[in-house]
């Protein structure tokens, strides 16, 4: 009789995609596959058309910090939630829930919790998010990306990595150099990171490509709605807002990244090896979860940092300049610390909790 399991988390990509990673391994090793998730959520558009999982629909609400009328009608969205989820897991009676994070995952876990089944939480981020810090308590162990999270959450916390989508270590150079027009005869630096949130940084690159172009080409992700068709012909430039199958191509083609400072991002990066500058969101914006993941990776010699508040094109231009000097020992330092891609230990570690 196969296993069931039970997959949770959204309201982000980066709450769905590790999901989406250990799917096939999970598949292969014969469990039955259902994942529970909001009705209007990313986690529903990434993973509700998905032939070999069952998709379940629960209330859940956001967990606000700051001041919004929904706080007083989300919480009974929660409570509606956690109900439903307690019915699924009656239901269902899996072996055991793998929880990524984010708003719906905590009324998921509750109800796993109300029933004795068994949950492992994954937390991306150096400080566990306010939904991971309450599944925390329900969890019987949780995975982290960085080490200084395992630590914090004490006997439960375990560095694991994350688990990394497989088709991001099957690209090639040569189909990325083609797609961007380029010859390869200069290195090739990947702007990464081009949401809404990136827009000073799409900015301050563009105003610094005279420069750039001078001794390197650019390969620009800049985010939907965010081309500039002044700059469509540049020779050395190529601007795309969006990839998703060519993705892997395109990080094959890199030989340094410029980012922001997402957790599961970095641990990609990571995982090929590319020296990185990381620009992390900046925590008027946030809640500070890019400053401490960036920093956390200089401080380990993994990358280097330039805060957005001492960005501008000069700056940039300098702090790219250095990253590519210091090219070869951020390579060693990233090929010298342990694994970024969790996903085998991640599978253990499920199915560790079931016994």
């Amino acid at each position: 009789m196969s296993k069931r399991i039970v997959l949770t988390g959204g309201g982000t990509a980066g709450h769905v995609s590790p999901n989406l990673a250990l799917l096939p391994h999970l598949l292969e090793k014969g469990y039955d596959v259902h994942y529970i998730g909001t009705e209007n959520g990313i986690e529903h558009s990434m993973i509700g058309s998905l032939p070999q999982v069952t998709y379940h629909v629960v209330k859940s609400g956001k967990l606000r910090r700051y001041f919004d009328w929904k706080n007083f009608t989300d919480p009974f969205r929660v409570l509606a939630g956690a109900f439903q989820s307690a019915h699924l897991m009656r239901k269902l009676k899996p072996d055991v829930v793998f929880s990524k994070g984010g708003f719906v995952s905590v009324p998921v876990v509750f109800g796993a919790w109300l029933h004795r089944i068994p949950v492992l939480c994954h937390e991306s981020d150096l400080t566990p998010g306010l939904a991971n810090r309450i599944c925390s308590k329900f969890a019987r162990k949780v995975c982290t990306t960085f080490p200084e999270c395992a630590e914090a959450l004490g006997s439960k916390g375990i560095f694991t990595g994350t688990p990394l989508r497989p088709e991001l270590f099957s690209g090639s150079r040569e189909k990325g150099l083609a797609m961007a027009g380029f010859d390869g005869s200069k290195p090739v630096l990947l702007m990464m990171g081009g949401s809404l949130g990136a827009q000073s940084v799409n900015k301050a690159l563009r105003a610094a490509l005279p420069e750039l172009l001078k001794e390197m080409n650019v390969f620009h992700i800049c985010g939907k709605g965010n081309l500039d068709d002044s700059l469509q012909h540049l020779t050395g430039y190529y601007q795309r807002e969006f990839l998703s199958a060519e993705l892997p191509d395109a990080l094959a083609c890199a030989d340094y990244i410029l980012s922001r400072a997402g957790s599961n991002a970095l641990c990609e990066f990571q995982a090929l090896g590319r020296p990185m500058l990381l620009i992390p969101y900046p925590k008027g914006a946030s809640r500070g979860d890019q400053i401490l993941n960036a920093h956390s990776y200089e401080k380990r010699g993994l990358a280097r940092v330039l805060l957005q508040e001492n960005m501008t094109a000069e700056s940039l231009t300098a702090a790219i300049h250095s990253m590519m000097q210091d090219g070869d020992t951020l390579t060693a330092a990233l090929k010298a610390a342990p694994p970024a891609d969790g996903t085998m230990k991640v599978l253990e570690l499920i199915a560790e909790i079931q016994k």
